[in-house]
């Protein structure tokens, strides 16, 4: 029996081993799915984790309860020796060890891409996975409390100061569903006004959201400016050591939460730990059947797809498909056929898709939508975007949680109660412990 590992349980990898479990027939070949984390980040609902909108579990698909026929590994692939067919494990507890293979699916995804900015490493937080997303969230809510307990000031400015750098579409959802939280939130804080919020979107180009066309970018900056946003184009962040903004524009600014989201890179698997081709950038090289190698070279029993992929667009709209949620979800359902294909002796398909357009939320009841021309804006597209993706989801018990908690924020609100504290669970018990030792002590 073939043995087939999937590196990475995202998007791509989810759907593989999902279809794979659906098709295959028993004793065809043992799927295995290596990943660190025992869920699938479904990541267009970040932005309203974020806001409070989606429920931090309810963005996370379970890999275990889903793939009930594929054998999970947790642990990280730190290298792929395909002329060898094994991989190295990472595992969470104990030394790294190999495992052999006959047939590899590379779908580990990509990382956020970071620059050698001072302080960003020790400040910035991303919102490429759930416990970024509640712990930004979390944040504010503590920011909020501090600073309704101080007067006027540097340090309240610092704490109701907020920066997201990168203008694509995890940063300007994320960054105007927490501006909408955020304006809800002095409904709450009497001691606090708008003017106390600053709120600065920083992008290296002179346009955010790049999917959309140059007209419904630029009205999504002014309904940002509009709430009171900064919006920085055609700037960078040059440092932020200890929290102190300099932007290459000029700016400078105290904030005390820092979000960082100017896009992806390859893995540090892939740049560096594996004998199979990739290009500059670090991508795993791949053909359009999802074959890694070129037109010219197929390496034998090697696949890739998703974030992590040079996949290429026969589409037309660029040399590779773009990295997002479409491409990887549907990249992952073709290369479960293409493997079953492959181990039927049958020729693998080439990765056509269409775009069916770009969607974001922009805060509560509004957000914007264009396919070709035809451009949608405000509750409309806001609604759009909540039904096609608690239809697009996976698994019906996420749909039901999802629509559940939406129906419940539609007659309540959203729930405004911070849990900073799960971050550091045993603060206050360490802080019992010491104080009762000390008390004996005198």
């Amino acid at each position: 029996m073939r043995r087939i590992l999937v590196v990475g349980g995202g998007y791509a990898g989810f759907y593989t081993a999902w279809r794979l479990e659906k098709k295959l027939r028993r004793g065809q070949a043992e799927v295995i799915v290596v990943d660190p984390r025992p869920y699938m980040t479904y990541q267009p609902f970040l932005p309203e984790v974020v806001a409070g909108s989606v429920e931090a579990r309810h963005a996370a698909v379970s890999l275990r309860r889903n793939l009930r026929h594929t054998k999970l590994v947790a642990g990280m692939v730190v290298g792929i020796s395909h002329a060898e067919r094994t991989v190295t494990i990472r595992p969470a507890q104990g030394a790294d060890y190999t495992m052999p293979y006959d047939v590899i699916a590379v779908t580990a995804g990509a990382v956020t891409r970071t620059f050698d900015v001072p302080g960003v490493a020790d400040r910035a937080i991303g919102m490429k996975h759930v416990e970024e997303a509640v712990a930004i969230r979390d944040r504010l809510f503590t920011a909020f409390d501090e600073a309704a307990g101080l007067e006027p000031g540097a340090q309240r400015r610092k704490l109701l100061t907020i920066t997201f750098v990168g203008g694509g579409f995890s940063g300007v959802e994320g960054f105007a569903e927490l501006l909408s939280l955020a304006r809800a939130l002095l409904k709450k804080y009497p001691e606090l006004s708008e003017s106390d919020l600053a709120f600065h979107l920083v992008e290296a180009s002179g346009r955010i959201l790049p999917e959309v066309s140059d007209g419904p970018g630029q009205w999504v900056v002014r309904m940002l400016e509009k709430r009171g946003a900064v919006v920085h184009l055609n700037t960078t962040m040059t440092s932020a050591d200890d929290g102190h903004v300099v932007l290459s524009d000029g700016a400078e600014f105290d904030s005390e939460l820092i979000v960082w989201t100017a896009g992806n890179a390859a893995t540090r698997l892939l740049r560096n730990h594996t004998d199979l081709p990739h290009n500059e950038r670090g991508l795993v090289q791949v053909r359009a059947d999802l074959r890694i190698g070129t037109a010219d070279e197929v390496i034998p029993d090697a696949w890739a797809a998703g974030d992590d992929a040079a996949v290429p667009d026969l589409a037309g709209a660029a040399a590779y498909t773009v990295p997002n949620a479409q491409n990887a979800v549907r990249q992952g359902k073709l290369l479960a056929k293409n493997l079953l294909r492959s181990l039927r002796g049958k020729e693998p398909k080439n990765y056509v898709h269409h775009s069916l357009g770009a969607i974001a939320t922009l805060g509560l009841g509004t957000g914007i939508f264009q396919y070709r021309r035809l451009v949608i804006k405000g509750l409309p597209a806001w609604l759009m975007h909540r039904g096609y993706h608690v239809l697009a989801v996976p698994t019906w018990d996420r749909k039901v949680r999802v629509l559940a908690i939406w129906l419940a924020s539609f007659f309540y609100g959203r729930d405004i109660v911070s849990l900073a504290s799960v971050q550091s669970p045993r603060d206050a018990f360490q802080t019992e412990a010491r104080s009762t030792r000390i008390g004996k002590r005198v």
